[in-house]
């Protein structure tokens, strides 16, 4: 990952899969009509609504296409940028051209763009929810009330009070038998869910440590100079500011934190840590460099998650969990399924004594092929509460670092806590963070801080 200045990039994404629009020519009103015509007898098809078409809502929709499950389409696209809906649209539609069925008048642009999209589907379908997180709990709740099926991508809500109601979102989708899939791809992956089943059948022992890193360059914010909306420019940048997407900690580092709850089998009760900025940093934006947490989960063991974002210094991704009895590498560089077991604590290649088989579907995949076959089969399929806990875990451990205290998960519970309550924007809305005279943007002082 390059270092950046004054970024325009959706920064790292985990699927490189970029997006790109047309106009909108039509009201909603009129695209559900054409498309009730259009697939009339086609009650075998699962249609996709793609809202937020980056690099993660592409990919995903890529991977709704690319299931065996049975027919999939895309009939309808949501953005607020036309230059990303315009790139995904043609990538998908060159790659998949017999599933790709998203005339003009069905890509809406906007920020009321989703409930247009959302409108296009019928119950059954499914939503990829691939915006910003600030934005997930609004469009969700939407496609709730529709009674329409939906994937949604990390991080969940950049917030504690946001996360509680992608919870209460949840329980509603379970009462009305809605399946909802969540983008934590790693707990879908073969090679980690045969560790976990070892290290639940007693085969490192009993689990005292889990560590998790990912150290690289990172990336910079250069000043806001003005002359555009402040609002959309944040939104091209989404992971250098709190509210919109949690900033950059949860971003890179929420699958890690999850990775550790799911070796414990718990959420932690606590966390506390150290973090800071790199000396002189002429960055302008909300994120710490480093990030180095401690939780403790109930039984009083620790995991141990460290983040940094710096040129010049050593990378490493990876989570590795000890045992009483062995260590053993849980997930490698890019949340590759590099899964093993060691002799004992020597973490070496010399020292190794167990891999799974090599995975045959990637867990990219896999979690979309579990999410349409529990719909066709109408199973019971809801990941959104394990999915809002690690989110809560994940904003835990960066609160915790940012206002200098140890948070406890009793507190997170309690938490109303929200960067930016209401999401109402239109085009020419003032952003909800404003930058200083010099263009920059506040930055967490331990002590002073809140956000919890």
């Amino acid at each position: 990952m390059k270092r950046q200045n004054n970024a325009h990039a959706e920064n790292p994404s985990r699927r490189q899969f970029l997006a790109r629009s047309g106009r909108l020519v039509a009201g909603s009103t009129l695209a559900a009509t054409v498309l009730s015509r259009a697939y009339a007898g086609e009650d075998n098809t699962i249609r996709i609504a793609l809202v937020g078409c980056g690099g993660r809502g592409g990919g995903a929709a890529e991977n709704a296409l690319s299931s065996r499950t049975g027919p999939t389409k895309l009939v309808a696209m949501a953005d607020v940028f036309e230059d990303k809906q315009m790139r995904a649209y043609k990538a998908l539609s060159e790659k998949f051209p017999q599933q790709v069925e998203v005339p003009p008048e069905r890509r809406f642009l906007g920020f009321d763009a989703y409930r247009k999209a959302i409108d296009c589907l019928r119950p059954g379908d499914v939503m990829i929810q691939a915006t910003h997180a600030a934005f997930r709990p609004t469009h969700l709740k939407y496609a709730v009330e529709k009674g329409v099926n939906a994937f949604i991508e990390k991080s969940f809500a950049p917030d504690p009070g946001g996360t509680k109601e992608i919870l209460r979102l949840g329980e509603q989708a379970k009462k009305k038998n809605l399946k909802i899939g969540c983008g934590l791809m790693c707990r879908h992956s073969a090679a980690r869910q045969t560790l976990i089943q070892r290290i639940r059948d007693g085969a490192l022992g009993e689990i005292l440590l889990t560590r998790a890193y990912r150290m690289d360059p990172g990336a910079r914010l250069g000043p806001f100079q003005g002359g555009e909306s402040e609002l959309l420019f944040q939104l091209r940048r989404p992971y250098f500011f709190l509210w919109t997407s949690s900033a950059w900690f949860i971003e890179m580092m929420i699958h890690q934190v999850d990775e550790c709850c799911w070796i414990k089998n718990a959420w932690p009760v606590s966390a506390e840590g150290l973090g800071g900025r790199e000396p002189g940093s002429d960055d302008a934006s909300q994120n710490l460099h480093t990030y180095a947490i401690e939780y403790t989960f109930p039984d009083g063991t620790k995991a141990l998650v460290n983040s940094r974002s710096q040129r010049n210094c050593q990378n490493e991704f990876a989570t590795w969990v000890h045992g009483t009895r062995c260590a053993a590498q849980f997930s490698g560089n890019v949340h590759a399924p590099t899964v093993l077991t060691y002799q004992d604590q020597r973490i070496g290649k010399d020292n190794v004594v167990w891999r799974p088989e090599n995975e045959k579907v990637s867990p990219y995949q896999a979690e979309w092929d579990e999410l349409l076959t529990a719909i066709r089969r109408n199973q019971p399929y809801n990941e959104l509460e394990r999915a809002a806990y690690a989110n809560l875990a994940s904003i835990m451990g960066r609160a915790a670092i940012h206002m200098g205290t140890r948070i406890t998960w009793d507190e997170m519970l309690a938490s109303n806590f929200q960067f930016c309550p209401s999401v109402d924007f239109t085009k020419d809305s003032p952003s909800p963070l404003p930058a200083n005279a010099e263009g920059r943007y506040p930055v967490p002082i331990p002590g002073q801080w809140k956000e919890v």
